[in-house]
């Protein structure tokens, strides 16, 4: 669904249109979701969208429509990631190693080997998390770089600046655990 319909969907939703509501949740909630798993935590990601979709409703009678809504809804999106890692870190979290196994290889890709998966969920994990998040939004979610910028409210210039390097520290990561990966296989 693109960003017109996305605001008419939410604005028709402001005006009590049920099913246009559940449009605009539908057209977005995969991106939500993505955003919210490589923001926060991946266990919480679920939850955490459903929290974004709370807020928004919620909010959804100030919505104007000056930006579109899926870029308004990308920036709720990254408050309550924020809002989760604050939370997150001001409680006390027990070392309970069974409990930590299972929670990493639930967060292992499908699509890749296990170690492989790892070595790229610790690369993502590693980057500054403004460049994280710059990356994530413009390479994984999809939005423009211009969409990027307002809802992380900075420049287009300060977006691709954030997602060049990241670029480039992935690749330096990724290719020293290739080096490293390699020379334990004996390869």
């Amino acid at each position: 669904m693109d960003d017109q319909e996305l605001t008419r969907c939410a604005l028709a939703a402001k005006q009590g249109d049920t099913n246009a509501a559940t449009r605009f949740v539908r057209g977005t909630q995969r991106q939500v979701w993505q955003l919210l798993r490589h923001l926060a935590d991946p266990g919480v990601a679920e939850d955490l969208t459903q929290e974004c979709y709370l807020r928004a409703f919620r909010s959804l009678p100030s919505y104007r429509g000056r930006s579109s809504a899926r870029t308004w809804l990308m920036s709720i999106a990254r408050r309550v990631a924020a809002d989760h890692i604050r939370q997150r870190d001001r409680r006390p979290r027990p070392a309970d190693l069974a409990d930590w196994q299972l929670a990493a290889e639930r967060a292992q890709p499908r699509t890749t080997s296990v170690s492989d998966g790892y070595a790229l969920r610790s690369a993502l994990e590693a980057l500054d998390s403004r460049r994280r998040e710059a990356f994530v939004l413009t390479q994984i979610v999809g939005l423009s770089y211009e969409e990027t910028a307002e809802v992380a409210g900075c420049r287009i210039g300060t977006v691709r600046s954030r997602v060049a390097r990241a670029r480039t520290d992935l690749i330096e990561q990724l290719s020293e655990y290739d080096t490293d990966h390699n020379a334990s296989r004996g390869g």
